[in-house]
């Protein structure tokens, strides 16, 4: 179920080395489903990269969209956006880019998952909207003691999404740095963040099984090293 928000953020110009940006930039929440929350604030900070805002996903399956628009044609945005939850519900982010249903939907691989909002489709590789790949701007998900393994989906015409994998038992935040471009300019689409890879949590009679298990392998060792026998 999506849960449609209405805050925004209006960022002001920023110059990146090679590019010059003169129209400000919008992001805002467009919507949330699984029980996540998206915080924005009110004035962001300018600087490479360019700070978001914060997401939590608390669990697998949880997911948050993030409307942009105003980027200037072919730049190369360095982005970045602070993750929570990933510390014992989930082992992978997902993040896509979603391109509002248009004329230029004809190479979308149908049909949409189910997490493409209506009124958006996944983007393909004439569409325009991208994670800048070919621009060499970091995109990376670390945490405090580690890093995510980061696996890109982005020369097909299935989507644009880059996978950040390897983060169950982070501690804190995952701070997830990318790029973004819109190569027409000017046009408002999604960026898309959800959980997924659930991390399975023993249920309490297995543990109960378990227990019982160790506690009578380390019984039998104890009556066979009374006997002399080896183990």
């Amino acid at each position: 179920m999506l849960k449609h928000c209405l805050t925004a953020a209006m960022l002001t110009a920023v110059a990146f080395p090679g590019s010059a940006y003169a129209d400000p930039v919008t992001i805002g929440v467009h919507s949330v489903e699984g029980g996540a929350t998206a915080t924005l604030p009110a004035t962001l900070t300018f600087g490479s990269p360019v700070p978001m805002g914060e997401i939590t996903l608390p669990t697998a399956g949880a997911a948050a969209a993030i409307a942009a628009g105003g980027l200037d044609a072919r730049g190369n945005y360095l982005m970045e956006v602070l993750v929570y939850g990933a510390s014992s519900a989930w082992n992978t982010l997902r993040a896509e880019v979603l391109d509002p249903l248009d004329g230029d939907d004809a190479l979308d691989v149908a049909p949409y998952h189910a997490g493409v909002p209506d009124g958006f489709s996944t983007s393909h590789t004439r569409d325009g909207f991208s994670f800048a790949q070919s621009a060499g701007l970091e995109r990376s998900a670390v945490f405090a003691g580690g890093s995510a393994t980061v696996v890109a989906d982005e020369d097909s015409n299935a989507a644009d999404a880059l996978m950040f994998t390897g983060v169950a038992g982070s501690t804190g935040a995952l701070r997830v740095t990318f790029g973004l471009r819109d190569y027409d300019g000017g046009r408002n689409f999604l960026v898309r963040f959800s959980a997924e890879d659930a991390v399975a949590t023993p249920e309490p009679a297995s543990m109960i099984l378990i227990g019982t298990g160790l506690a009578g392998l380390a019984a039998l060792r104890r009556r066979r090293r009374g006997r002399g026998d080896v183990m």
